[in-house]
């Protein structure tokens, strides 16, 4: 976020090599749960364990996939610098930072409460993506050229980046639910 909210080139290739290190860090810790699973025959709470660990790690990636595709649009944007940023990205940007921060506090605590608390702020990032949809939509539909409705679509990937950043940092909740609880009954984060 930093990289788009600057247009900041040089932090956009910082997350590209950022992206690499968590790719190489979640196929280390698959092999390692891989080995674990052969090696230990671990049984119910531990082998949950392992397995939540590996979609953990699954979506931990997928999260760096959505910042490589938020570092994307800084060369494009460059292009056009004065292209218009809806406030609404910051704080979905914030939102799922935090949503991020507070659910590996919960992975590693084993907090349900605190895991439940932030599947439900999903809400409040889809209803900022709705808005800036609409905002970037009317942008498009107004913006005169080729040049100035392709830098308008760019801030639009840029949220539904950020919107399925904050999906992805909800699945990794809902998998600390179902790691404590053992039951995917628990999962039922809307109320």
């Amino acid at each position: 976020m930093v990289a788009f909210n600057t247009l900041d080139p040089d932090k956009a290739n910082a997350v590209y090599a950022a992206d690499r290190i968590v790719n190489e860090s979640r196929f280390a810790i698959e092999e390692i749960c891989f080995t674990l699973i052969v090696t230990q025959q671990p049984a119910a709470r531990d082998l949950r364990t392992i397995i939540a660990a590996m979609n953990v790690i699954v979506d931990l990636e997928r999260m760096g996939d959505q910042a490589k595709g938020i570092a994307k649009v800084v060369p494009h944007l460059l292009k056009n610098p004065g292209q218009e940023r809806p406030p609404e990205l910051r704080q979905m940007g914030n939102l799922v930072g935090k949503m991020l921060a507070d659910t590996m506090t919960a992975y590693a605590t084993n907090d349900t409460d605190l895991a439940r608390e932030i599947a439900s702020r999903d809400d409040a990032v889809d209803a900022l993506y709705a808005q800036v949809f609409n905002k970037i939509l009317a942008q498009m539909a107004n913006a005169g050229t080729a040049e100035k409705a392709e830098s308008a679509y760019e801030v639009l990937r840029v949220a539904r980046e950020l919107e399925r950043y904050g999906d992805l940092a909800t699945n990794v909740a809902e998998r600390v639910i179902y790691l404590v609880t053992g039951s995917h009954q628990e999962l039922n984060v809307d109320g």
